[in-house]
């Protein structure tokens, strides 16, 4: 629905830094629904600071339209960078360790009153993930996160975001928790590791009723380690109830993981990073 440009901020005394600006599409502009979820995503990520998640620094208005100035990452997003290929398993598990964190501090937020905000991320895939050549991995786009605690929670019947990497009840259009970002973060994991997604229809395109009947099955995982195996079936249960307690209980048995591997962290996905963005450039 949008655009993203590279843009210099100017400041005092010579100041300068990269950040990248978000825009409507020109198609779009004047769409009011899709200009209330641009405010919305500059609002709510304005109000949030972790390392994992991309920084909002700014709203603003040009000419009657909205734009949101965000934190500018060189490396892209990681479904470009792997453009068909994987990760380095120790690799993989950094990231998704790193995106478990950002997912967590998302789940916890409060407002300025203590109260729990029950922001649910809704879309969690590579190319909402952007990482930089000097290591960073940031979850992006709260363009369709709700605040579940608040009155516009999202309406039953309501999918948004990219049906590969959605939950069974997002697909069923009902009402989602935190459980459904696990559900992305799971095919997130499988697919870094064996460049295919657990189900089918995932990478054939499937419609959501085609795949929220194909999600009842078990995953196809047997390209996994045991271990990472039994994370990925629970991740990717098909009632929420049946998966980790929180985001939180993922990331630990992600760290279980990680120990019995050669161990791997943002210098080590820098340096594959760069070794991605030579061989596309090569192409």
């Amino acid at each position: 629905m949008a655009e993203v440009h590279l843009a210099i901020a100017h400041g005092a005394s010579g100041f300068e830094r990269k950040v990248a600006i978000k825009l409507l599409a020109p198609e779009l502009a004047g769409d009011a629904d899709l200009e209330r979820a641009l405010v919305h995503e500059a609002t709510l990520g304005g109000t949030l600071h972790h390392r994992n998640l991309v920084a909002v620094l700014g709203l603003g208005v040009h000419e009657g339209a909205y734009y949101v100035v965000l934190e500018y990452l060189d490396g892209g997003d990681l479904a470009t960078a792997l453009d068909g290929r994987v990760l380095p398993e120790p690799i993989a598990l950094h990231v998704i360790h790193e995106l478990a964190l950002g997912l967590g501090y998302l789940h916890g937020a409060r407002d300025p009153r203590g109260l729990p905000l029950g922001i649910v991320h809704r879309d969690v895939g590579p190319a909402n993930v952007l990482v930089s050549t000097t290591g960073d991995v940031k979850l992006g786009d709260l363009g369709v996160a709700k605040l579940t605690a608040l009155a516009d929670r999202t309406a039953a019947g309501t999918r948004k975001g990219r049906f590969a990497y959605m939950s069974p009840e997002q697909l069923a259009g009902e009402p989602v928790t935190a459980a459904a970002d696990q559900f992305g973060l799971g095919v997130t994991l499988v697919e870094l590791v064996t460049g295919r997604r657990p189900f089918s229809g995932q990478d054939r395109g499937a419609q959501p009723w085609e795949l929220l009947a194909e999600l009842r099955a078990p995953p196809a995982l047997a390209d996994l380690a045991e271990d990472l195996r039994t994370i990925a079936q629970r991740a990717l249960a098909f009632a929420a109830a049946d998966r980790f307690a929180s985001v939180d209980e993922l990331r630990l048995a992600i760290a279980d993981a990680q120990r019995s591997r050669t161990p791997a962290g943002a210098i080590e996905l820098a340096r594959w990073i760069t070794s991605a963005d030579q061989a596309i450039v090569a192409r």
